[in-house]
C-alpha cells in the first residue's frame, strides 16, 4: 500500500521536524498543534530550517514549497484521511492513550498508528486500541531534519506488513533504519544514550568536571557533533527528565534514575534554549553566551 498522506500529532521540536522531513519527501502532511501560537512557531522554525537546507543544496525544494505541503490543524477530527499517523506528544502514557484512542476512531482501517516515544514500550501505548497489529514505534532523533537515522519498533502484535510499511516510509525520508525487533523500554538509542547523559550530569553534580569540559570530552574524544549537555539544551531539559523518569519507572534500573541536579534545573525552569537558560545561557536569537549557574 502506498503512503501519500501523513498526520503528525504534536507540533513541538520533534513533531515539526518529522512534518518537515515528510513534506520535503513529497508527502501531504497535516500537523496538529494545541493552539495557533504553537503551530505558527512550528511553521516559522520549519521555514528557517528548510531554507538553510535548500541553500546548502541538501534538499531540492525551497522553503515555500515545503511549507505548502504542511497543513496546520488544531482539530484532530479533520485528520481522518491519512495513511500514517505519528504521535509526538509528551512522554506520558495517559496522554498517549487519549491520542491513540482518538486516532483509532478517526483513522482509516488500513492506516498505521505510530508513536515517536523515546522510552515507553509500544505495547503499553497500543493497549489503548483494538488494533495493536498496526501500532508500532517510529522514533526519530533531534534535530530530525539533520539526523540520518530513526528507529522502527515492533511489538509481538505488529504485523510484518505494518512494520514493512513503516520501514519503507522512514527510508523514503532519506534516513537509515534501526530495526528494533523487541519492544524493550528505551529501545536501542536511549538504552545506550541515556545512561551516558546521566553520568555526564553526575560528573557536573559532584564537581568532577565542568559543563564545558564534559561536552568537550564527548565532542573531541568520541567525535560527537554536540556534547550531551549541549544536546540536552537543544532538546529541552524537561524532555530529557521526562524520558528518564519514564524509563526508570519502566525498568527500575539505577542507571536511568534522573539526577537530582537535573530535577532542580527543571523545577527552576532552566529548560534549555527555549527558556534562554539550561546548562548554558542564550540570547534572544538562541546564540550561546555563557554557562548557566547551578541551582541551589
Amino acid at each position: 500500500m502506498q503512503t501519500e498522506r501523513v498526520v503528525v500529532v504534536g507540533a513541538g521540536l520533534m513533531g515539526q521536524g518529522i512534518a518537515q522531513c515528510a513534506a520535503q519527501a513529497g508527502y501531504a502532511v497535516k500537523l496538529w498543534g494545541m493552539n495557533e501560537g504553537e503551530l505558527e512557531r512550528a511553521l516559522q522554525n520549519t521555514a528557517s530550517s528548510a531554507a538553510r537546507l535548500h541553500a546548502k543544496g541538501k534538499i531540492k525544494d525551497d522553503a515555500q514549497a515545503v511549507l505548502a505541503r504542511i497543513e496546520p490543524v488544531v482539530d484532530l477530527e479533520g485528520c481522518g484521511d491519512a495513511d500514517i499517523y505519528i504521535e509526538t506528544v509528551v512522554e506520558d502514557l495517559e496522554v498517549k492513550h487519549r491520542i491513540f484512542r482518538t486516532l483509532q476512531r478517526l483513522a482509516p482501517p488500513t492506516a498505521i498508528l505510530a508513536s515517536n516515544t523515546s522510552t515507553i514500550p509500544i505495547g503499553k501505548i497500543a493497549a489503548a486500541t483494538n488494533c495493536p497489529e498496526r501500532c508500532l514505534g517510529m522514533h526519530f532523533t533531534s534535530p530530525v531534519p539533520m539526523m540520518p537515522v530513526a528507529e522502527v519498533i515492533r511489538t509481538s502484535a505488529t504485523t510484518d506488513a505494518a512494520f514493512g510499511r513503516a520501514v519503507a516510509f522512514v527510508r523514503s525520508l532519506g534516513k537509515e533504519v534501526i530495526h528494533v525487533q523487541k519492544d524493550v523500554p528505551g529501545f536501542v538509542f536511549n538504552r545506550i544514550n541515556l545512561p551516558s547523559n546521566v553520568e555526564a550530569i553526575r560528573l557536573v553534580e559532584t564537581g568532577a568536571a565542568s559543563v564545558e569540559d564534559v561536552d568537550k570530552a564527548m565532542r573531541l574524544g568520541f567525535g560527537r557533533p554536540m556534547g550531551p549537555l549541549e544536546t540536552a539544551d537543544m532538546v529541552g531539559l524537561d524532555t530529557g527528565f521526562n524520558a528518564l523518569t519514564a524509563l526508570y519507572a519502566e525498568t527500575g534500573e539505577e542507571k536511568f534514575r534522573p539526577p537530582e541536579l537535573l530535577r532542580r534545573k527543571v523545577q527552576a525552569g532552566q529548560l534549555g534554549r527555549k527558556t534562554a537558560c539550561g546548562w548554558y545561557l542564550y540570547d534572544a536569537a538562541g546564540a550561546r553566551i555563557g554557562v548557566a549557574s547551578l541551582p541551589d
